[in-house]
């Protein structure tokens, strides 16, 4: 087994929520991820947290894997992937906990892929003047962004300080908006300044706009779960 196969090992462990597929090392976890929450102490929780009733021995207590608060059955009964905190298998959540992680269900399953697999850009480092076409994609792991073209980089996404989307077409109502490129800055290890780097869609095949656009999307939606890792 090489180093980097080493770092990316994982491992099967059992909690109190449930089996779940973790990376041996923590350096190695997805930068979307999220801990699981400490549940809320049985004692200190003599009713349903969302609709009040009363717990005893017919009406059980339930904890949310996602938030870890404390509910009844009827307000628990949702089992839903959370593959965000590395569940092997659906599990009990809340309904506005559950809402949240079927809306996250469609960046794992599609929107990932679609940043694993790549598109094409015109990459400006910094303030220079001049652009190189460039194949950018998410590693397999998740926790670099790959750019590849006569130079090559690879960004620690954990050092990602922020993103902005691109658009063009915007109206007052905020209609008929296309995603065209972004700006990233990002922290460069052992270094506090920012580096910026623009990607600007090439307008050069329409199969490639479209490609672009549907990238730039899935890194917007990545961006707002990697926001969310680091507020937790």
């Amino acid at each position: 087994m090489s180093g980097c196969e080493a770092r990316d090992a994982k491992k099967l462990v059992r909690s109190p929520s449930g089996l779940r597929m973790v990376p041996e090392h923590r350096s190695a976890r997805s930068p979307f991820g999220l801990d699981e929450p400490p549940w809320v102490p049985d004692k200190e929780c003599p009713r349903c947290m969302q609709c009040d009733t009363k717990f005893d021995f017919i009406t059980r207590k339930h904890h949310c894997r996602r938030c870890g608060k404390c509910f009844c059955d009827k307000c628990c009964s949702k089992k839903v992937p959370l593959p965000r905190m590395c569940f092997v298998d659906p599990v009990r959540q809340c309904a506005e906990c559950a809402l949240i992680s079927q809306k996250e269900t469609e960046f794992y399953d599609k929107q990932l892929k679609v940043l694993m697999n790549g598109a094409t850009f015109f990459v400006t480092l910094g303030t220079s003047d001049k652009s190189e076409l460039m194949v950018c994609r998410l590693s397999n792991n998740q926790r670099y962004l790959v750019l590849d073209g006569d130079s090559h980089y690879e960004i620690e996404i954990i050092q990602i300080s922020t993103v902005q989307i691109l658009t063009e077409g915007f109206t007052p109502g905020g209609g008929n908006t296309r995603a065209i490129g972004m700006i990233l800055q990002y922290k460069v290890p052992g270094s506090e300044e920012l580096t910026q780097m623009k990607f600007t869609a090439s307008e050069d095949l329409s199969c490639n706009k479209k490609l672009s656009a549907s990238w730039l999307a899935a890194m917007h939606k990545a961006t707002k779960l990697l926001y969310e890792s680091r507020d937790q």
